[in-house]
């Protein structure tokens, strides 16, 4: 039987992402929240990546049974003290979108020097089981903010980001690319051998 694995997510971008990076790793039936009966979900109210990606990752094990990777991740902005951070999908506020928040950070921005726009994203995975052991790992990926969104392919703040080592930003990048450098595809490659494990799949042993 093909194991299966929650991704504790709605945003379905990020879903197609995470499955990108996981699933050609193991036989595995991927699933994310709407894939599942619905739960009353917690607010994430960590004041780090980690704190909410355990937040998301227990609530699901507990009302699905479901080995469970969650992830919490943003956007660290040097001139303004490592914000929006935690906040990042809610910059603009919770009603709002990517578009709204991408917007206000760059007008808020507006003055800063370009030799001052470093940046990071920074993204914190959890694997959470039913057996109520827990995991994290941590990644980031360090960069620079343009002032005009460019690219048509990611989502939340990867137009406005250049990655260290590229003239092209996360939105410009072919999937398989960003995925090999993305704060995201790394956090998660840290924590495959613990989900193989999980499911007992190859290395469980």
């Amino acid at each position: 039987m093909t194991a299966r694995l929650l991704l504790a997510t709605r945003n379905r971008k990020k879903l197609d992402e995470l499955r990108r990076i996981l699933a050609p790793q193991m036989p595995v039936e991927v699933l994310g929240l709407a894939d599942v009966p619905t739960f009353e979900e917690v607010p994430e109210s960590g004041a780090s990546f980690a704190e909410n990606a355990l937040i998301k990752a227990v609530e699901a094990v507990k009302h699905t049974g479901l080995v469970t990777v969650a992830d919490d991740s943003g956007l660290a902005v040097d001139a303004l003290n490592g914000m929006p951070g935690v906040l990042s999908a809610r910059w603009a506020g919770a009603r709002h979108d990517d578009a709204a928040n991408l917007n206000l950070l760059l007008e808020q921005l507006a003055d800063t020097p370009d030799d001052r726009l470093g940046a990071a994203f920074v993204c914190a995975a959890a694997l959470v089981t039913p057996d109520g052991s827990q995991i994290v790992r941590e990644a980031r990926m360090t960069g620079r903010l343009i002032r005009q969104p460019r690219g048509a392919h990611g989502f939340g703040y990867d137009p406005i980001f250049v990655p260290d080592g590229s003239q092209l930003t996360s939105a410009e990048l072919p999937p398989a690319e960003k995925d090999a450098i993305s704060h995201r595809g790394q956090a998660l490659r840290e924590l495959l051998p613990f989900i193989l494990r999980a499911l007992g799949g190859p290395g469980s042993e």
